[in-house]
């Protein structure tokens, strides 16, 4: 996964600087891990995240991305390692 090609993605979300920048390390974290891709059976890409963060409920771009980790928590367990807890400017 690009990373920059995934932060530009983002931008659909008007995150800050910070909040880009953490949510696309945890994405590549995520990606790196393998798991999404072993529970799923789907490849975690850019397009798969963008189209997740867009069912979450309106908010910041942290947020959405932790609900969506949260659901995939509930469905298959061990993504809490992968959610925002701070943001940094």
């Amino acid at each position: 996964m690009d990373r920059d090609r995934l932060g530009d993605a983002l931008e659909e979300f008007d995150p800050t600087p910070g909040e880009r920048r953490v949510v696309v390390r945890q994405a590549l974290d995520l990606s790196d891990s393998g798991r999404f891709e072993a529970d799923t059976g789907n490849a975690l890409t850019r397009e798969e995240i963008v189209r997740n963060l867009r069912d979450a409920p309106d908010k910041r771009l942290p947020e959405r991305w932790n609900w969506w980790l949260g659901s995939l928590a509930m469905a298959y367990g061990g993504y809490e390692r992968f959610q925002v807890r701070t943001v940094s400017r």
